[in-house]
């Protein structure tokens, strides 16, 4: 089943229209809305849980319309904000328990979660420190707690990353990894840098200029247009050149670095090309496949 299905959504804030005519659907795993600053994936995020009716189109969210079922649904979502704005002189425990009753858990059972959630995210030694003395990085992972302590089966993650070193970015990507993984919980996770989605996501929804520029199983993105097949050969400098004659002889384009060989060309016909082009030359190849993009090539691509 779709967990969430837009169809022409449409949002305009005035004269401003942040969406105009988006459409993906979102399955099960770990999904990226990714796309540049002010593409518009906050205000995706905030007509998911029902902050935001749209103004046209249509969404459906676990089934049902998240503008009219708004409490419904949300009793099955878990979000965690951008911002970092937290009660400073409340505790972590106190404030996670907190968002846990307020999805409509009993006052112990959501004491218990609270404790949980906080250790699975790596901060019960730190469970009842107020959260204005913490830093960055375990203020994210409050957010976190929050968001799964009272086990959704989706959660919506903006920006989990936003003021983390390169370290504690990795951390965390590998926790919201496993929280997935390990306790079934779908997540989409809002962000716009490529390489963290690329990491750990299966499928994208790429958003840019209010529109949906791509969405889908990230393996299949990155399958589409790769019109070229990349070989490395055995050899140094004059093994390169031999094929690369050879190759040029045939009418191929090639391209060379180091001993990469890249050939243009999206059928069949250019792998019996290319190992016939080795033979001719006498070079061994240790590698033949076709180019594999990268999601950074889909998102330059799809901009145009």
């Amino acid at each position: 089943m779709s967990l969430v299905t837009a169809s022409g959504l449409v949002k305009r804030y005035g004269s401003y229209t942040a969406l105009n005519g988006v459409d993906f659907e979102i399955s099960g795993g770990i999904t990226g809305l990714l796309g540049a600053n002010g593409a518009g994936k906050t205000t995706v995020l905030g007509m998911i849980i029902g902050l935001h009716r749209a103004d046209d189109g249509a969404l459906r969210v676990l089934g049902q319309d998240p503008w009219s079922a708004g409490a419904a649904v949300r009793e099955r979502l878990g979000y965690s904000p951008e911002h970092h704005t937290l009660p400073p002189d409340v505790k972590a425990s106190d404030f996670v328990r907190h968002i846990a009753e307020l999805h409509g858990m009993p006052k112990e059972e959501a004491n218990t979660r609270s404790s949980d959630a906080l250790w699975l995210v790596g901060l019960g030694e730190e469970r009842f420190r107020p959260m204005g003395t913490m830093s960055t990085g375990q203020r994210q992972r409050v957010k976190l707690a929050q968001a799964i302590a009272h086990d959704p089966q989706l959660i919506l993650l903006d920006e989990p990353t936003d003021g983390l070193d390169p370290v504690q970015r990795d951390a965390m990507l590998e926790l919201i990894k496993n929280v997935s993984t390990e306790f079934g919980i779908d997540v989409i996770l809002s962000s716009h840098l490529l390489d963290e989605v690329e990491a750990i996501c299966d499928g994208v929804v790429i958003i840019g200029e209010g529109v949906t520029l791509a969405s889908g199983a990230l393996d299949e993105l990155r399958g589409t247009g790769a019109t070229a097949v990349v070989m490395d050969i055995d050899g140094g400098d004059p093994e390169v050149e031999a094929v690369r004659a050879a190759l040029a002889n045939r009418g191929m384009v090639v391209s060379v670095l180091g001993r990469r060989l890249t050939v243009e060309g999206d059928d069949e016909a250019v792998f019996d090309v290319a190992r016939d082009a080795c033979v001719d030359a006498g070079v061994g190849i240790s590698r033949l496949s076709r180019r594999r993009l990268s999601l950074e090539d889909v998102f330059l691509e799809r901009l145009g």
